[in-house]
């Protein structure tokens, strides 16, 4: 059987069999019954906060998971429409036991997702994650069922939201007057807040794609489809551009001369910001497997360094918590600033690099510049059993072929997919058209080895 839990919570096509409301519901009363700690009394009541994008289907998901909740004897505080970390944040400001979102994030309007936080608003490790999962696949009938009083109750809380937009405005080291931004909000949870919030920072906020109406999230726009932000900077006059995803859990940026600005840059600006302020935690940055050569060349310019986690903004987490670090992210604009949040934030990563634009009166692109971005190629190979990459000869041969002929200057990372049939494959070096062919021959090889035609 197939893991439930994917990288980033469950995650599939709604009201299908991937992600019905039956399983919303045992994943609401698992949940519950695993993160509450078991208190079911009148006296020590536990709370779930429960937050959602605005997909067609999240009310659906949202009915069923609540009831899931209410049934195992917490109460549950619904916020409606916001972002992911927003859920986070209101979990540890209300003291919550455990924090669900309702997203499937950047993916398209027909799928969604269902993600658990803690009570320190962390997302879940793998451990509790398969806890979770064993009682959904199986409910044991001793699962407590209360009755009378000892029920869930449901708490209206979308006026919470309001203690989140001041924490972001809060988070902010200079307000932002004078800067005129365009805000990609992708027809996502970010459409009122994160206009809101650059407004009362003092911005001109000219907001786009920021009318959802269930079915538009993501379409044609976002953090996937940032081609949309770096043409409207330019139409706009504009000082920045920042393109959200569907839940606002990350943001991608783009300069005053239209060039895109990722989250390898983000953590240049902000690292040797920090670096300079002496706030650094030991002058180290967490990216990822894929953070470009640029980063780790930049951050060492000033006597700064980076650690390495593997792909996925939960594992960036795990290795900042295990190194005592405060910044790390991914080139996806999945940024973490530990001093102020536990996950990803794109609201408050967008305020972060805002902050320094404005006090030290640089252009994006000069900060952005800080970092010489090296060519990548990335190629998806799909496959039939992506876990056999790492155990075929042929392959492993041909990926020290490609390493030696890239030399020092460039690296060579194949590695399976964690949501599909896919091996991706990524080349970094100096030369891009020799990365491009060095690709698609690694590529065919896998392809011949492992693939599923």
């Amino acid at each position: 059987m197939a893991r439930l839990f994917g990288t980033d919570g469950v995650r599939g096509i709604a009201n299908s069999l991937d992600l019905s409301p039956d399983l919303a519901y045992r994943l609401g009363r698992a949940g519950a019954y695993l993160l509450v700690n078991q208190a079911y009394s009148e006296d020590t009541r536990p709370r779930v906060v429960v937050g959602k994008d605005p997909r067609r289907s999240g009310d659906m998901l949202e009915a069923a998971l609540i009831a899931g909740v209410l049934s195992a004897g917490a109460d549950v505080v619904r916020v409606g429409v916001v972002t992911t970390p927003a859920v986070a944040f209101l979990v540890r400001d209300l003291g919550a036991q455990a924090g669900v979102m309702i997203s499937a994030s950047h993916n398209p309007a027909e799928y969604n997702g269902i993600k658990f936080f803690s009570s320190e608003g962390y997302k879940l490790p793998d451990e509790l994650e398969d806890q979770v999962e064993a009682l959904v696949h199986h409910l044991p009938d001793d699962l407590p069922h209360p009755t009378g009083a000892g029920i869930g109750r449901l708490i209206e809380g979308s006026r919470l939201v309001r203690h989140y937009v001041d924490y972001l405005v809060g988070a902010a080291s200079s307000r932002l007057d004078g800067l005129r931004l365009v805000v990609d909000c992708a027809n996502g949870s970010a459409s009122h807040l994160a206009p809101e919030v650059y407004r009362q920072l003092g911005a001109e906020v000219i907001p786009l794609f920021a009318e959802p109406d269930g079915l538009n999230i993501n379409q044609g726009c976002g953090s996937t489809h940032p081609e949309a932000i770096t043409r409207a900077v330019l139409e706009h006059g504009a000082h920045a551009g920042l393109a959200h995803d569907g839940d606002a859990d990350r943001v991608l940026l783009a300069d005053e001369k239209g060039r895109l600005v990722d989250g390898d840059q983000v953590l240049v600006i902000c690292g040797l910001d920090l670096i300079a302020q002496g706030k650094l935690a030991h002058n180290t940055v967490c990216g990822t497997v894929l953070s470009n050569l640029g980063l780790d060349l930049a951050m060492s310019s000033r006597g700064g360094r980076v650690v390495k986690a593997p792909v996925g903004d939960r594992y960036v987490l795990e290795e900042m918590r295990r190194h005592g670090l405060n910044l790390g992210g991914e080139q996806s604009g999945h940024v973490i600033f530990l001093d102020h949040s536990t996950t990803g934030d794109g609201i408050l990563t967008a305020v972060q690099v805002l902050s320094v634009m404005a006090r030290t009166r640089h252009h994006l692109s000069e900060l952005a510049d800080q970092m010489r971005r090296f060519p990548q190629v990335q190629v998806n190979v799909r496959v039939t059993d992506k876990s056999l990459v790492n155990e075929n000869r042929n392959i492993t041969l041909a990926v020290r072929q490609a390493e030696e002929r890239l030399g020092e200057v460039g690296r060579v990372l194949v590695r399976p997919s964690g949501t599909e049939p896919l091996v991706r494959v990524m080349l970094e070096g100096p030369d891009a058209a020799a990365l491009e062919t060095l690709a698609g021959e690694l590529a065919e090889v896998i392809r011949r080895e492992l693939g599923d035609e």
